[in-house]
């Protein structure tokens, strides 16, 4: 995920791009709510890999060092001797990890191990950035397996608000199903693939401007690759309507947005 910040700039290029077509009523969209929606959903991704590295190094107590997830961090367990456990996870004043820096702490909550249907994990976020960023709110990561060979859960952001640098402030909820697909039956968590199989996510600006996005094809994500690298997402909002395509399961950084036939590639 070292460089999905990069997706920032790329929509920046791509809007300003449509906006010079015969589009013109693109033009006057605010396309900022777009910008605002990839970087939460990087921060939500990238606080559940953490939680998840966290529940692989102190719940299983598989350790083998420190995780990338967690190298520059100050883990904190709030003793107890039976669930729920609870990991303060400290980024102090700045921690650079693959590009991307944090400060501030997360505060991670196991109400069981999170492959035990009906367990959850509860990520609060503590006067907590993300390059620069202000991050507020809740994940609830629930099991929700029914079948032992399909490990199911679902992501539901609560109270999200998303604070950029300029000071723009981003309201944030969305629920999404999430199910393992390979690597169930192993002990590592590095050949591990999910797959986001549904969900809609809604960004609400300060100023009233909505964009939803809805999962139309399953996202495909390997634990070891810092993309996403299948699945298409179709965006709604007054007046953008198209598709983010993720492409055909390649660990690039490569993904288009398609609008009324015109395709636009960018790098995320």
């Amino acid at each position: 995920m070292k460089n999905n910040f990069f997706l920032l700039s790329a929509f920046a290029f791509i809007f300003s791009f449509i906006s010079c077509t015969k589009e013109d009523s693109l033009a006057a969209t605010d396309n900022d709510p777009i910008v605002a929606s990839a970087s939460i959903d990087l921060v939500n991704e990238l606080d559940i890999k953490t939680g998840s590295q966290i529940s692989f190094e102190k719940l299983t107590a598989k350790q083998t060092g420190k995780s990338s997830a967690t190298s520059c961090a100050t883990i904190t367990d709030i003793a107890t001797s039976a669930f729920p456990k609870t990991y303060n996870v400290d980024f102090g004043t700045g921690c650079t990890i693959n590009g991307i820096t944090r400060k501030g702490k997360l505060k991670i909550t196991f109400s069981n191990y999170i492959t035990e249907t009906g367990s959850t994990m509860t990520i609060e976020r503590v006067d907590y950035y993300v390059n620069g960023n202000k991050v507020e709110g809740k994940i609830e990561y629930k099991n929700i397996t029914s079948s032992p060979n399909t490990i199911q859960w679902t992501r539901t952001v609560i109270d999200g608000k998303f604070t950029d640098t300029k000071g723009d402030v981003y309201i944030n909820t969305g629920t999404h199903t999430i199910k393992q697909t390979v690597g169930v039956s192993t002990p590592t968590l590095d050949d591990n693939t999910y797959e986001m199989i549904e969900g809609t996510h809604t960004v609400t600006k300060q100023n009233g401007a909505k964009i939803t996005l809805t999962v139309s094809e399953s996202l495909i994500k390997s634990y070891n690759c810092d993309y996403v690298s299948k699945g298409k997402l179709k965006v709604n909002s007054t007046l953008l309507n198209g598709t983010i395509d993720y492409g055909n399961g390649d660990c690039d950084n490569n993904a288009t947005y398609t609008q009324n036939g015109i395709i636009f590639p960018f790098t995320m």
